[in-house]
């Protein structure tokens, strides 16, 4: 082999070497640009999770924040404190004047101790007794009956409390705080079931103004049953014979108001349609003019008449009026001699030639018409 032949080999091998190497050069940035690629798109996936989240978080914590402040609006109603307020004075009530009464029979005798436990639960109970009478609408001397044993029960426990309090006297209290300990036990025993029972009855003030419309109907019905005895019997006898639930109770009203009155509107009687006809008849003939209206219009009418009325029957017009037929015939004198013969045109009619009625005429006849309708309906 020759020099040049090897030193073009060797060239060419270097060329295709560094081909080679360029190449791999190029593959090796376009996998550290996808490697790049993907760890900016890993990167900005994990960046939109995060995002996510945190919107996620945000909403959930909006949310049960927007929860608790309803459920706070819903709890702390005044109708809601008003009530678990009562209940806590009464449980403090009950706490405060118990300890007293049991020390006071304690003292007397170990076997009274349930006695001050059945004296607080009755008086309790009678008021809790009083609540269920009013749910229940029961009579009123009841409940009467169970207020009356509320206040013999605490105001015999508030005596108990308040001679506790005196006792306290030499004990290491004065006379007039002595005094002061057994007014408060005695204030705090009345206090409870003075407090439960105004509860209760701002309770039923609330539900008798919230039952506004169930009382209007109570007395619609009473009021129904005393003006319609007939009708109510037969309804209840339709009711009755029919099976339970079969016929509503309006439907066997309106049958039974048929039955009896023989009208199909609610309400209307016989006697109610024959005023209603005798009513309006009594309107259509006051609608109606009387001679005086129409000798008063007919002289209204001629106080500036426009034409005089001469003796005859006919009306002469003041002013001059045009003959209602004009002859289109020429006089005999004026025929020419040799024209043929034409027949003479029809009278042809103008504006003016028919004089006008009299305003008497024209009121007399207008009256007549409107009393037209009005006869033939009489008839």
């Amino acid at each position: 082999m020759s020099l040049s032949a090897y030193r073009q080999e060797q060239r060419a091998d270097q060329a295709a070497a560094a081909e080679q190497r360029r190449l791999d050069a190029a593959a090796a940035e376009e996998r550290r640009a996808e490697r790049q690629r993907s760890a900016d798109e890993r990167a900005t996936r994990l960046r939109e999770r995060a995002r996510a989240d945190r919107e996620a978080d945000r909403a959930d914590r909006r949310r049960r924040r927007q929860e608790r402040a309803e459920h706070r609006s819903a709890t702390l109603t005044p109708e809601n404190i008003y009530r678990r307020g009562t209940l806590g004075l009464v449980a403090a009530s009950g706490l405060a004047s118990l300890p007293a009464q049991v020390i006071h029979f304690v003292s007397i005798s170990a076997m009274l101790l349930p006695l001050p436990l059945a004296l607080e639960g009755a008086a309790w109970v009678m008021a809790a007794g009083v609540a269920y009478a009013d749910v229940r609408g029961l009579p009123g001397w009841v409940r009467w009956l169970l207020r009356c044993l509320v206040v013999a029960c605490a105001g015999f426990a508030a005596h108990i409390n308040y001679g506790y309090g005196l006792s306290l006297v030499g004990h290491g209290l004065s006379q007039q705080d002595a005094v002061t300990v057994g007014a408060g036990l005695a204030a705090v025993t009345i206090l409870g079931p003075a407090v439960f029972e105004i509860r209760q009855w701002v309770s039923t003030i609330a539900a008798a103004a919230g039952g506004r419309e169930d009382r209007d109907r109570r007395r619609h019905a009473a009021r129904r049953r005393r003006h319609h005895r007939k009708v109510l019997r037969v309804a209840n006898r339709l009711v009755s014979a029919t099976p339970f639930g079969a016929l509503p109770a309006e439907d066997a009203w309106a049958r039974a108001w048929s039955i009896v009155h023989g009208a199909a509107d609610l309400g209307m009687t016989p006697q109610l349609h024959q005023d209603a006809v005798a009513s309006a008849t009594r309107l259509a003939e006051a609608q109606q003019p009387t001679r005086d209206d129409i000798r008063r219009r007919i002289g209204a009418a001629m106080s500036a008449p426009p034409f005089v009325l001469p003796g005859s029957a006919e009306v002469v017009p003041l002013k001059a009026t045009k003959p209602q037929v004009a002859n289109q015939v020429p006089p005999a004198g004026d025929k020419p001699g040799k024209t043929p013969r034409k027949r003479p045109a029809p009278p042809r009619r103008r504006k003016g030639d028919s004089p006008r009625f009299h305003p008497a005429a024209r009121a007399v006849a207008a009256e007549t018409a409107r009393q037209a309708p009005a006869v033939t309906a009489r008839v």
